[in-house]
Protein backbone atom coordinates (compact mmCIF):
# COMPACT_ATOMS: atom_id res chain seq x y z
CA UNK A 1 0.00 0.00 0.00
CA UNK A 2 1.05 3.57 -0.52
CA UNK A 3 1.03 5.41 2.79
CA UNK A 4 0.21 9.10 2.84
CA UNK A 5 3.41 11.06 2.97
CA UNK A 6 4.15 13.70 5.58
CA UNK A 7 2.82 17.19 4.97
CA UNK A 8 5.39 19.05 2.89
CA UNK A 9 4.61 22.23 4.81
CA UNK A 10 5.52 20.65 8.15
CA UNK A 11 8.53 22.05 10.05
CA UNK A 12 11.89 20.84 8.84
CA UNK A 13 13.82 18.46 11.06
CA UNK A 14 16.19 20.17 13.42
CA UNK A 15 14.44 23.51 13.24
CA UNK A 16 14.74 25.51 16.46
CA UNK A 17 13.13 28.67 17.74
CA UNK A 18 9.50 29.70 17.84
CA UNK A 19 6.92 27.27 16.41
CA UNK A 20 5.56 28.00 12.97
CA UNK A 21 2.36 29.97 12.66
CA UNK A 22 -0.41 28.13 10.80
CA UNK A 23 -2.00 31.47 9.98
CA UNK A 24 1.25 32.84 8.54
CA UNK A 25 1.77 29.70 6.45
CA UNK A 26 -1.76 29.94 5.08
CA UNK A 27 -1.32 33.64 4.24
CA UNK A 28 1.97 32.93 2.47
CA UNK A 29 0.59 30.06 0.38
CA UNK A 30 -2.52 32.07 -0.52
CA UNK A 31 -0.33 35.01 -1.52
CA UNK A 32 1.87 32.73 -3.63
CA UNK A 33 -1.05 31.49 -5.71
CA UNK A 34 -2.47 35.00 -6.11
CA UNK A 35 0.91 36.33 -7.22
CA UNK A 36 1.24 33.54 -9.77
CA UNK A 37 -2.12 34.43 -11.30
CA UNK A 38 -1.17 38.13 -11.48
CA UNK A 39 2.53 37.91 -12.38
CA UNK A 40 3.25 34.47 -13.83
CA UNK A 41 6.18 32.24 -12.92
CA UNK A 42 8.90 34.35 -14.49
CA UNK A 43 8.08 37.56 -12.64
CA UNK A 44 7.16 36.00 -9.31
CA UNK A 45 9.71 36.59 -6.53
CA UNK A 46 9.90 35.71 -2.87
CA UNK A 47 9.74 39.44 -2.17
CA UNK A 48 6.41 39.72 -4.01
CA UNK A 49 4.96 36.92 -1.93
CA UNK A 50 6.27 38.36 1.35
CA UNK A 51 4.74 41.75 0.58
CA UNK A 52 1.35 40.26 -0.30
CA UNK A 53 1.35 38.03 2.78
CA UNK A 54 2.44 40.84 5.09
CA UNK A 55 5.51 39.02 6.38
CA UNK A 56 9.25 39.58 6.23
CA UNK A 57 11.13 37.92 3.37
CA UNK A 58 13.30 36.17 5.96
CA UNK A 59 10.13 34.47 7.23
CA UNK A 60 9.68 32.83 3.83
CA UNK A 61 13.28 31.66 3.66
CA UNK A 62 13.03 30.07 7.10
CA UNK A 63 10.24 27.91 5.71
CA UNK A 64 11.14 27.43 2.03
CA UNK A 65 14.61 27.43 0.51
CA UNK A 66 13.49 28.84 -2.84
CA UNK A 67 10.57 29.79 -5.06
CA UNK A 68 10.23 26.25 -6.44
CA UNK A 69 9.59 24.72 -3.01
CA UNK A 70 7.17 27.49 -2.10
CA UNK A 71 5.06 27.18 -5.25
CA UNK A 72 4.85 23.38 -5.06
CA UNK A 73 3.62 23.57 -1.47
CA UNK A 74 1.11 26.26 -2.48
CA UNK A 75 -0.29 23.82 -5.04
CA UNK A 76 -0.07 20.77 -2.74
CA UNK A 77 -2.36 22.23 -0.09
CA UNK A 78 -5.08 22.71 -2.72
CA UNK A 79 -4.96 19.04 -3.68
CA UNK A 80 -5.17 18.09 -0.01
CA UNK A 81 -8.75 19.40 -0.15
CA UNK A 82 -9.74 16.36 -2.24
CA UNK A 83 -11.67 13.67 -0.40
CA UNK A 84 -13.13 10.36 -1.56
CA UNK A 85 -16.88 10.39 -0.89
CA UNK A 86 -18.66 7.26 0.29
CA UNK A 87 -21.59 6.96 -2.12
CA UNK A 88 -22.22 3.28 -1.56
CA UNK A 89 -20.44 1.75 -4.59
CA UNK A 90 -17.10 2.06 -6.33
CA UNK A 91 -18.46 3.61 -9.53
CA UNK A 92 -20.28 6.38 -7.68
CA UNK A 93 -17.26 6.99 -5.43
CA UNK A 94 -15.08 7.44 -8.51
CA UNK A 95 -17.56 9.86 -10.04
CA UNK A 96 -17.57 11.89 -6.85
CA UNK A 97 -13.81 12.33 -6.64
CA UNK A 98 -13.55 12.97 -10.40
CA UNK A 99 -16.02 15.85 -10.07
CA UNK A 100 -14.07 17.24 -7.12
CA UNK A 101 -10.80 17.03 -9.03
CA UNK A 102 -12.32 18.70 -12.08
CA UNK A 103 -13.77 21.53 -9.97
CA UNK A 104 -10.40 22.06 -8.30
CA UNK A 105 -8.59 22.32 -11.64
CA UNK A 106 -11.21 24.76 -12.92
CA UNK A 107 -10.13 27.29 -10.29
CA UNK A 108 -7.75 29.88 -11.81
CA UNK A 109 -5.34 29.70 -8.87
CA UNK A 110 -5.00 25.92 -9.19
CA UNK A 111 -4.70 25.91 -12.96
CA UNK A 112 -2.10 28.69 -13.08
CA UNK A 113 0.03 27.34 -10.25
CA UNK A 114 -0.03 23.73 -11.45
CA UNK A 115 0.79 24.57 -15.06
CA UNK A 116 3.63 26.82 -13.89
CA UNK A 117 5.35 24.21 -11.74
CA UNK A 118 4.86 21.44 -14.30
CA UNK A 119 6.34 23.58 -17.08
CA UNK A 120 9.31 24.56 -14.91
CA UNK A 121 9.88 20.95 -13.81
CA UNK A 122 10.66 19.85 -17.38
CA UNK A 123 14.18 21.23 -16.90
CA UNK A 124 14.48 20.85 -13.12
CA UNK A 125 14.84 17.32 -11.74
CA UNK A 126 14.69 18.45 -8.11
CA UNK A 127 11.43 20.29 -8.73
CA UNK A 128 10.02 17.24 -10.53
CA UNK A 129 10.82 15.07 -7.51
CA UNK A 130 9.23 17.57 -5.14
CA UNK A 131 6.04 17.56 -7.23
CA UNK A 132 6.03 13.77 -7.09
CA UNK A 133 6.44 13.60 -3.31
CA UNK A 134 4.31 16.59 -2.27
CA UNK A 135 1.42 16.15 -4.72
CA UNK A 136 1.38 12.88 -6.67
CA UNK A 137 2.40 10.41 -3.95
CA UNK A 138 0.29 12.18 -1.35
CA UNK A 139 -2.87 12.06 -3.46
CA UNK A 140 -2.53 8.36 -4.16
CA UNK A 141 -4.18 8.08 -0.74
CA UNK A 142 -7.50 8.47 -2.57
CA UNK A 143 -6.85 5.37 -4.67
CA UNK A 144 -5.66 3.42 -1.63
CA UNK A 145 -8.85 4.28 0.26
CA UNK A 146 -11.06 3.57 -2.76
CA UNK A 147 -9.56 0.12 -3.33
CA UNK A 148 -9.77 -0.81 0.35
CA UNK A 149 -13.40 0.28 0.53
CA UNK A 150 -14.29 -1.60 -2.66
CA UNK A 151 -12.52 -4.74 -1.41
CA UNK A 152 -14.52 -4.64 1.83
CA UNK A 153 -17.74 -4.36 -0.19
CA UNK A 154 -16.69 -7.30 -2.36
CA UNK A 155 -16.52 -5.15 -5.50
CA UNK A 156 -12.81 -5.87 -5.98
CA UNK A 157 -10.83 -9.02 -5.10
CA UNK A 158 -8.48 -8.85 -2.12
CA UNK A 159 -4.78 -8.32 -2.68
CA UNK A 160 -2.66 -11.44 -2.96
CA UNK A 161 -0.57 -12.21 0.14
CA UNK A 162 3.17 -11.74 0.44
CA UNK A 163 5.67 -9.39 -1.19
CA UNK A 164 4.45 -10.15 -4.70
CA UNK A 165 0.92 -9.23 -3.73
CA UNK A 166 2.10 -5.98 -2.16
CA UNK A 167 4.08 -5.13 -5.27
CA UNK A 168 1.12 -5.86 -7.53
CA UNK A 169 -1.12 -3.68 -5.34
CA UNK A 170 1.34 -0.79 -5.47
CA UNK A 171 1.56 -1.06 -9.25
CA UNK A 172 -2.23 -1.14 -9.55
CA UNK A 173 -2.56 1.94 -7.33
CA UNK A 174 -0.04 3.83 -9.44
CA UNK A 175 -1.75 2.88 -12.70
CA UNK A 176 -5.22 3.78 -11.45
CA UNK A 177 -3.98 7.15 -10.24
CA UNK A 178 -2.22 7.84 -13.55
CA UNK A 179 -5.31 6.99 -15.58
CA UNK A 180 -7.70 9.10 -13.51
CA UNK A 181 -5.41 12.09 -12.96
CA UNK A 182 -4.14 12.00 -16.53
CA UNK A 183 -7.61 12.00 -18.05
CA UNK A 184 -8.84 14.86 -15.88
CA UNK A 185 -5.72 16.97 -16.41
CA UNK A 186 -5.91 16.49 -20.16
CA UNK A 187 -9.61 17.36 -20.33
CA UNK A 188 -9.33 20.50 -18.19
CA UNK A 189 -5.87 21.86 -19.01
CA UNK A 190 -5.31 20.67 -22.59
CA UNK A 191 -8.78 20.30 -24.13
CA UNK A 192 -10.32 23.05 -21.95
CA UNK A 193 -13.48 21.01 -21.55
CA UNK A 194 -15.54 20.79 -18.35
CA UNK A 195 -15.52 17.79 -16.04
CA UNK A 196 -19.29 17.67 -15.61
CA UNK A 197 -21.53 14.89 -14.23
CA UNK A 198 -22.19 13.43 -17.68
CA UNK A 199 -18.47 13.16 -18.49
CA UNK A 200 -17.66 11.82 -15.01
CA UNK A 201 -20.33 9.11 -15.50
CA UNK A 202 -18.95 8.03 -18.89
CA UNK A 203 -15.38 8.08 -17.62
CA UNK A 204 -16.10 5.99 -14.52
CA UNK A 205 -18.06 3.52 -16.66
CA UNK A 206 -15.14 3.09 -19.03
CA UNK A 207 -12.69 2.80 -16.13
CA UNK A 208 -14.62 -0.07 -14.56
CA UNK A 209 -16.00 -1.90 -17.62
CA UNK A 210 -13.63 -0.97 -20.46
CA UNK A 211 -14.62 0.25 -23.88
CA UNK A 212 -17.38 -2.39 -24.10
CA UNK A 213 -19.25 -0.62 -21.33
CA UNK A 214 -19.58 2.55 -23.42
CA UNK A 215 -21.54 0.79 -26.17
Amino acid sequence: MVARMHDSTSPRKGRIGRPRSVEADRAILDATRAALVDLGWGKLTMGDVAARAGVAKTTLYRRWANKNELVVDAVAVLFDELELPDRGCLKDDIEGVVLQFGALLARPETKTALMAVVAESTTDCALRERIRSAIVDRQKRLVVLGRERAQKRGELPPDSPGPEGSQAAAEAIGLIFDVIAGAILHRTLVSSEPVDPAWAHRFSTMLLTGLVGLG
